[in-house]
């Protein structure tokens, strides 16, 4: 075994060095016959099971996710989190579990760096931090030091290949009070805490929009799948490594409002765009949808406020709390339940009360 071991180190340093000089291609099938003919040449008596575990060790670790590639290839992992030095965890079924996968602190910052250089991206001391999408609608987002005392961290939500239905999160009347609100275009905000299904909930509820209707969406990293005919979507864009260039959600959104939309989708509103969003959905934009971390539907509204707030317009209180009630119909809570399972909690109608809109349950 350390023959083997010895074999792979070194032939990993001669594929490297090849692999930067850029004298082989990268892509894993011409990478896999490459490393075949090394192996002819430096270790020519392995036997064939040896042989074709060190090929395929050698493409996994030098292409790809690397040692994280077995887990990524399994479809009932939704999400991988490394946690610095030998502490790998995966999400299945909505229940964190740990998996005995070793990766020393090299090998993760090997690992980052071959995800995020297609993107354009790099980390480094100065950059510490990354936050991306990947091509496949993944969400990738890497911290290393001195941000994160761990060592290296990495964490991959990946995208689901199976999308789920509004069936998934309830029972057939949950199902057909948010078919009829999508149908009669009220407009939905869906709130939860993080990881509890806001956006595959609202990836769902865009699968009952009419596709006569021209549907923009707007996010930070695009997530959304639609189904519909007529979709536009963009996307926000960070500041470049001198700080310039940055496209906001806000940014987005105000712009979206000169594209003819019938119905704008916002991923998700964290700051001051809540404002513009309000705005947006008050003047004729009917059915439109957005999402918004909060513990509570009450709880949602009332971060609603404080975001608006955030947007440096000095509006009274009273007025902020009209255009709430004029612009959001439905808030929808969604949750896990105790087995990891996303779930509607909440349907509620905004309603006025004399401490501001309430979020009055509604009788599915």
């Amino acid at each position: 075994m350390s023959a083997n071991l010895s074999v792979s180190e070194a032939l990993r340093s001669e594929v490297e060095q090849e692999l930067l000089s850029g004298s082989s291609t990268t892509s894993p099938s011409d990478l896999g016959r490459h490393v075949s003919e090394m192996l002819d040449r430096r270790a020519p008596l392995l036997s064939e099971s040896v042989r074709a575990e060190l090929v395929h060790g050698m493409v996994a670790d030098l292409s790809g996710y690397g040692p994280l590639e077995a887990l990524l290839a399994d479809p009932t992992v939704t999400e991988v989190m490394v946690n610095g030095a030998h502490d790998v965890w995966v999400e299945r079924a909505g229940r964190l579990v740990r998996v005995p996968l070793h990766l020393d602190e090299h090998t993760i910052l090997r690992v980052i760096e071959r995800i995020i250089a297609p993107l354009g991206l790099h980390l480094d001391r100065s950059r510490p931090m990354v936050d991306a999408r990947l091509p496949d609608g993944s969400r990738i987002n890497a911290i290393v030091a001195p941000l994160s005392l761990n060592g290296p961290c990495l964490t991959i939500r990946r995208f689901g290949t199976i999308p789920m239905t509004l069936g998934d999160f309830g029972p057939p009347n949950i199902v057909s009070a948010l078919c009829t609100a999508v149908a009669d275009r009220l407009n939905i905000l869906v709130s939860g805490g993080t990881g509890a299904g806001k956006t595959t909930l609202l990836n769902a509820l865009c699968r009952e929009l009419p596709s006569t209707d021209r549907v923009i969406t707007i996010e930070d990293a695009a997530e959304l799948r639609l189904n519909t005919a007529h979709v536009v979507r963009l996307e926000a864009r960070p500041a470049s490594t001198e700080g310039a260039g940055a496209i906001t959600i806000r940014d987005l959104v105000r712009n979206a409002l000169r594209m003819r939309p019938d119905r704008l989708i916002i991923g998700e509103v964290r700051g001051g765009e809540a404002l513009d969003m309000l705005q947006a959905l008050n003047t004729g934009h009917a059915g439109s949808l957005t999402t918004v971390h909060a513990n509570s539907a009450e709880d949602a509204l009332r971060r609603l406020e404080v975001m608006v707030l955030l947007a440096g317009i000095d509006l009274p209180m009273v007025a902020i709390r009209q255009q709430m009630l004029a612009a959001i119909h439905l808030v929808v809570h969604v949750g896990r339940s105790h087995h990891g399972r996303r779930e509607v909690r909440e349907i509620c109608r905004v309603v006025d009360s004399p401490t501001g809109p309430h979020a009055e349950p509604v009788s599915v």
